[in-house]
């Protein structure tokens, strides 16, 4: 079981509390359970963890005032124009998408018209062979 001994030796000059150690830890765990990957090499499996190993490392800048408030709205900038790019993406799709539509309607048209005649042949192809 990973297990973090207490108290953890932390530099006061980066952290200057352990609320903003809890607090920074807990964002860089959402962070590895999304799928980031660590920044130190570790034997430790769980999020917590290796978050806190990180931490307290000093691998990680944690900032705080003014330069965590304009990390912040550079985050949120950021993520804006992901999202408007994916927008411009998905009106894109749906041209994209009417066309394999056509595509696939005619296929299946054709190969509706082949089968029923098959069908048409087998019911009174039948019948032409038996009487």
């Amino acid at each position: 079981m990973d297990l973090i001994s207490l108290p953890i030796d932390i530099d006061n000059e980066k952290i200057d509390s352990n609320f903003r150690l809890v607090a920074a830890s807990v964002m860089r765990a959402k962070d590895l359970a999304q799928g980031a990957h660590p920044v130190i090499a570790t034997t430790s499996g769980k999020v917590t963890t290796i978050a806190i190993e990180e931490i307290t490392s000093g691998a990680l800048d944690i900032l705080t005032g003014e330069a965590a408030a304009e990390a912040i709205e550079k985050a949120k900038k950021l993520a804006q124009k992901r999202a408007a790019e994916e927008a411009v993406e998905m009106e894109k799709l749906p041209e994209d998408l009417t066309e394999l539509e056509k595509d696939l309607k005619v296929y299946l048209s054709e190969k509706g018209e082949r089968d029923s005649k098959k069908v048409i042949e087998e019911i009174f192809g039948d019948s032409k062979n038996g009487d």
